[in-house]
């Protein structure tokens, strides 16, 4: 049988509208049930900085503003040329039991697949080859995905009762892909035993005013942003 997941294509949107939508669909998935896979991208040049870092080290490292504070760890990444991908699980899928490394493993095993599909070949690394520590794309972490000995896709996580919420970056390995064949391979590639029914996610009223009020109280705040 098959496994039915959503599928959300954003489009291009602000900085704050981007980290509140991946807040509100963790705090929405146990509600709709199945997994989602959002692809977003942004309307300007800008950075995101894990949930726990400093703020006045990541401003030192980047001149991408706005500066925003993730809903998941890691490290500092700019979003001035990536692809970006958020993933919830709810609390009953199976990602969700996984442990950290092991999901941060699958996820990028998921994206290694969707470009070996694309002509492209990449590994996982073997270990953590970082030269800045706190930034993402600064070396690379224990599976990371790395093409020609340079890492090409990160991620960070957030696991709480709600769900599990992955938010991914990717720097496109290969000036002949397009995002949207990107975006294609990854719906034809999902790791698991049972194939993928996408479902287009349709966002109701309660989800659009989550985000709004996520946007209005949170993301676009010094308050939370600048907080440590």
């Amino acid at each position: 049988m098959s496994e039915p997941w959503f599928l959300l294509a954003s489009g291009l949107s602000a900085s704050a509208d981007n980290m509140a939508w991946d807040e509100a669909l963790l705090e929405a998935v146990v509600r709709l049930g199945h997994p989602v896979l959002r692809f977003y991208g942004w309307l300007e040049p800008a950075a995101t900085f894990g949930y726990s870092q400093t703020y006045n080290d990541v401003a030192r490292w980047t001149s991408l503003r706005p500066l925003i504070r993730r809903p998941t760890g890691g490290g500092l990444v700019p979003h001035d040329a990536d692809w970006t991908y958020s993933l919830v699980f709810p609390p009953g899928c199976a990602w969700y039991a996984l442990k950290a490394t092991e999901s941060y493993k699958r996820v990028h095993d998921w994206i290694g697949a969707a470009f070996a599909k694309l002509g492209v070949t990449t590994q996982l690394s073997p270990s953590s080859q970082k030269d800045l520590p706190g930034q993402c794309f600064a070396g690379a972490e224990q599976f990371d995905l790395l093409c020609n000995a340079r890492k090409v896709a990160g991620a960070a996580q957030r696991r709480n009762r709600l769900g599990l919420l992955i938010q991914g970056s990717v720097q496109p390995p290969s000036t002949r892909m397009t995002r949207q064949d990107w975006e294609r391979a990854m719906c034809a590639t999902v790791p698991g035993r049972a194939p993928v029914e996408w479902r287009e996610l349709h966002p109701d009223r309660v989800l659009k005013d989550m985000v709004k009020e996520l946007v209005r109280s949170k993301y676009s705040q010094d308050a939370h942003n600048c907080r440590r």
